[in-house]
């Protein structure tokens, strides 16, 4: 490998060299000193050097479904971990693509899997992204919602009004009340002028062993009867991590994200500049990595090689 690198184009010639090819080695470059040993296979640091680097950070944006539990069941040292983001005074935030529901009620699931109390505060939804994406956008503009009460309140919170008369936004989240009657409004709206938004592009979610459609799916007849593409808010959108960041109150250089999914979590920290960390308790393998053109910083088994 050392013998196809390439020498500085500052190196300077020696003034008694009889070939103009030969180069002076004696004489001090002011190119930076490469550490030749850090480019040979990405081998230079050791897991338990990547992990030390992992657990330095000051913010950590964690996946919660196939990082923290399955369902509801409690993935391996979930407790631990949780114990110690507090004992370390980590900044941390719990965060999700579902819209569904809001912070309060995850932080009760939680509780009720780890038995630790966790303020709402640490919890944040594709919804609340939404919701200070259109703000930021049309502040105090209207909307016609497809979509469950974590959705809604977000949007109310944030000085919307929902109606379905000429709103600025067609908003679609999580639901499983769907119906033709909807999709016939939303399409009308859009072609009156309102821009089509989604929380999250995913197009299915797992529920125990079935599956339902998810955001991407519901907003999919829409698109096709408007010839309009979605403008989809969540993972892997970088704009949520920059949301999450500023709830945290962190920097790029001193946050990490810590997920399951290659196309969702570590695509949107790799787009964000964040070091991510991919974990093989959810939907991802290692056998699938080589599928994508990014990879993670890290890949660990599961939260637990963190404590």
């Amino acid at each position: 490998v050392l013998m196809h690198l390439r020498l500085p184009r500052s190196v300077p010639l020696c003034k008694n060299s009889t070939s103009q090819h030969r180069r002076c080695f004696s004489t001090p470059s002011r190119e930076p000193h490469i550490d030749f040993r850090k480019i040979i296979a990405g081998h230079q640091y050791s897991l338990e050097q990547q992990i030390k680097q992992v657990k330095s950070k000051t913010g950590f944006i964690v996946d919660m479904d196939g990082v923290l539990y399955h369902a509801n069941h409690l993935l391996p040292k979930v407790t631990e971990f949780l114990d110690w983001l507090e004992s370390s005074n980590k900044k941390y935030l719990f965060l999700t693509n579902a819209s569904e529901v809001g912070t309060s009620e995850l932080s009760v699931k939680l509780e009720r899997l780890t038995g630790r109390k966790i303020p709402k505060e640490h919890f944040y939804t594709s919804a609340l992204a939404t919701a200070a994406f259109l703000k930021a956008q049309t502040p105090n503009g209207s909307a016609y919602v497809i979509g469950s009460s974590g959705l809604m309140n977000a949007l109310y919170n944030v000085g919307f009004t929902i109606n379905d008369k000429d709103p600025d936004y067609v908003v679609v989240g999580e639901t499983s009340n769907y119906n033709f009657q909807m999709i016939e409004k939303a399409v009308n709206h859009v072609k009156n002028g309102a821009r089509l938004v989604g929380t999250n592009r995913d197009v299915l979610d797992r529920v125990g062993n079935s599956v339902v459609p998810s955001t991407g799916a519901l907003c999919a007849p829409i698109e096709i009867m408007t010839n309009y593409k979605a403008y989809f808010i969540g993972k892997p959108n970088p704009l949520i991590m920059s949301e999450a960041m500023k709830t945290l109150g962190t920097h790029v250089e001193e946050t990490v994200i810590i997920g399951d999914r290659m196309d969702t979590d570590i695509q949107a920290g790799t787009e964000a500049g964040l070091d991510t960390v991919l974990v093989l308790t959810g939907v991802t393998r290692r056998e699938d990595l080589n599928s994508f053109a990014f990879k993670p910083t890290v890949v660990l088994e599961g939260v637990s090689d963190l404590v």
